[in-house]
């Protein structure tokens, strides 16, 4: 063989290398990044727009929005993917849509009618990617006390008064939009407190700031994680609590770090399985908790739960998203699974399901466009559906045709 034949074969045999490599070993898919990627105008290939609740839930979800609408200025901009519109053609949107509610249309003329007016936008996780993860969360019910005893001895906390959000937009224009939590010493700012020094080392104790007391830590904790939720007193009587700030520290799923550590299998993961570990292994409890270094402050309400636009959540009809990506108080639509559970309360099997959605709320764990969490409501079946929901879907959102 000649020097050129070998180089030739040599050659040859790099280039199906590499693309046996290329091969097995597809190039990742880029992450969406900002809205515009992140929303992207459909045309053709539509859903049906099927709803499976009833139509006085979303009238009432859409009524709800519209009185986050109405506070705004008419000219605020909300961002749809590549395209701008004005707070006053999203409220002139919504209207449109509760009048098509209104008019007693049959699921087949409402779809219809929604694809004639609507112009519809996909939720892509990934470039080329429609595929969404949903979650839920709910409004959960505890045991709780007023005067803390020896079984109600885990507090909730109001904000503490050394905490402060400090606008980093005033120093410079490149920090336009952001914001950092931290308190004050001496001549310092440091950031506040973490969960460890709060729960651990009762750096906030005898400050006078507990609203109420709990019996177990991980009631505590998943109040955190839900943002609100309702304390029976021993009276019968209910306390309401809601979400009023954070101490700026990045929240961690402690589901994660127990996938990690192999104290619970990827597949068994959910609320529930968390909760059995934790109180069957109390040893692992603290470490487990203080892996996440976020921590919740609450205030007490009259009524609720509300989301981030400071209205009443809808069960089913609520979602939240990431408001970085998309618009504050969007119609959507979703399509998901939901669970059926038995008369004892455990799930026998997923169901295909879709609805019509409001963008109300939003969460620390609810980051990038491939999230979105659904507010099931309070009860045995929200916390079932929140516990352990962990599906894909598809994320669409919706706004009149100018």
């Amino acid at each position: 063989m000649t020097k050129v034949a070998k180089r030739v074969f040599l050659f040859a045999i790099v280039l199906l290398i590499v693309a046996s490599i290329v091969g097995c070993h597809p190039p990742l898919k880029k992450e969406a990044q900002g809205p515009e990627e992140s929303l992207r105008q459909v045309r053709f290939f539509l859903p049906e727009f099927r709803d499976d609740m009833d139509r006085d839930s979303l009238t009432l979800a859409l009524k709800r929005n519209l009185e986050y609408l109405n506070r705004l200025n008419p000219g605020t901009v909300f961002q749809y993917g590549p395209h701008h519109f004005t707070c006053q053609q999203v409220r002139e949107s919504q209207e449109a849509f509760l009048d098509l509610l209104s008019k007693g249309l049959d699921a087949e003329q409402m779809s219809g009618m929604i694809r004639r007016i609507f112009r519809i936008y996909r939720a892509t996780n990934q470039v080329g990617d429609r595929r969404i993860l949903f979650t839920g969360y709910y409004e959960p019910i505890y045991e709780g006390r007023l005067v803390p005893d020896e079984s109600f001895r885990h507090p909730l906390y109001r904000p503490p008064d050394d905490l402060i959000r400090i606008d980093l937009s005033l120093f410079s224009e490149r920090f336009k939009g952001e914001n950092i939590i931290a308190r004050i010493e001496g001549k310092k700012i440091l950031p506040y407190y973490s969960r460890y020094q709060i729960e651990a080392e009762k750096v906030l104790k005898g400050k006078s700031l507990e609203i109420a007391w709990l019996k177990d830590p991980l009631d505590v904790t998943f109040l955190h994680i839900q943002g609100s939720g309702r304390l029976r007193l021993s009276d019968g009587k209910e306390l309401l609590v809601h979400y009023q700030a954070s101490n700026g520290r990045p929240y961690r799923s402690i589901g994660r770090y127990m996938i990690e550590k192999g104290l619970l299998g990827r597949e068994e993961m959910s609320m529930q399985a968390i909760r059995k570990y934790l109180t069957e292994n109390p040893g692992v409890l603290d470490e487990v908790l203080n892996y996440n270094p976020s921590y919740v402050f609450f205030r007490q309400v009259e009524n609720g739960p509300f989301g981030s636009l400071d209205i009443l959540l809808t069960p089913g009809r609520s979602v939240a998203l990431d408001p970085k990506i998309f618009p504050k108080g969007a119609l959507g639509f979703i399509s998901c699974q939901k669970p059926l559970a038995n008369e004892h309360g455990n799930i026998i099997k997923w169901t295909n399901f879709s609805r019509f959605v409001l963008n109300q709320d939003s969460g620390g764990a609810i980051k990038g466009a491939g999230r979105a969490d659904i507010f099931w409501g309070s009860g045995p079946y929200a916390e079932l559906a929140a516990g352990h929901l962990k599906h894909e879907g598809e994320l669409y959102i919706l706004i009149k045709k100018p």
